[in-house]
């Protein structure tokens, strides 16, 4: 399984600095939030997406895919009661899934819960069904461009609108399609699922609805800053041979975005190296 780094950690830096430093600490690639590159991502070019890769690639890094999808521009929303504001949020997102593919990235990760609230006055399922015409669009452009989009369950402190893994499979089901699946969050699911994280990967990897996992504490900081346990969860995904990515993304960035992403690195390294060795 690869590690890669959610490159906002580093977005002090310039996008050549984060590479470098990101492959020093030996991470396999960047998971990469749009808004770090550009307050319009949904405009840029094919060719700048090209020069973007190539920075990327002569680190020996490579893009794993995108996250934080709806931060840039500024007002979107799938959910609102305004339909041309919902439109112009598909167009975006149907754009980052072009260039996921064109930075050569494999999966994108619609967390965004600002951008899935239920509007005032409205219902859960008139949120949800919104939600899911959005995304069941999203999937054929994600299937157009050989990319897979996964929905991600959310703390309920972030939004009430897909809180578990259970609820995203449901919505998996619904839409039904092999280019749209669902993830997890480790954060998300300490604070929200009744099974630890190791339960969960053993009941849900094998029903092929999991494409991803970002890695962090429930307490929001780098694996290995808090309680949860990541040997087990690495130990999970090895028991049903996952050969995808597994994502560091916290959000306290303690002591700094730099020092996070190091000792994230060495931690998760350490244990992948320890699972190699135990045959």
């Amino acid at each position: 399984m690869r590690i890669a780094l959610c490159n906002e950690v580093l977005a002090g830096m310039p996008l050549e600095q984060q590479c470098e430093y990101a492959a020093r600490l030996g991470y396999d690639g960047l998971e990469i939030a749009p808004f770090t590159l550009s307050d319009a991502p949904e405009l840029i070019s094919t060719a700048e997406a090209a020069r973007i890769r190539g920075v990327v690639e002569s680190t020996g890094l490579v893009v794993t895919g995108l996250h934080w999808l709806l931060v840039k521009p500024d007002g979107l929303s799938l959910t609102d009661p305004d339909a041309a504001l919902r439109k112009r949020t598909l167009d975006v997102m149907t754009r980052l899934i072009g260039l996921c593919a064109e930075l050569g990235g494999a999966v994108l990760v619609h967390g965004s819960p600002k951008q899935r609230q239920i509007a005032s006055g409205e219902t859960h399922t008139t949120a949800l069904a919104r939600l899911m015409d959005a995304l069941a669009q999203a999937a054929l452009a994600a299937a157009r461009a050989g990319v897979i989009y996964c929905i991600e369950p959310l703390s309920k402190r972030e939004t009430s609108v897909i809180n578990t893994v259970a609820e995203a499979a449901e919505l998996v089901h619904a839409i039904d399609h092999p280019n749209f699946r669902t993830m997890i969050d480790c954060s998300a699911a300490g604070q929200t699922e009744a099974e630890p994280v190791p339960a969960l990967i053993d009941r849900w990897l094998p029903t092929g609805l999991i494409a991803h996992l970002q890695v962090n504490d429930p307490n929001r900081r780098g694996p290995g800053q808090g309680e949860m346990k990541f040997a087990p969860i690495l130990a999970a995904l090895k028991r049903h041979d996952y050969t995808g990515t597994i994502a560091v993304e916290p959000f306290d960035y303690s002591p700094d975005g730099a020092g996070v992403a190091a000792f994230s690195a060495g931690y998760l390294r350490g244990l992948r190296e320890a699972l190699a060795m135990d045959r």
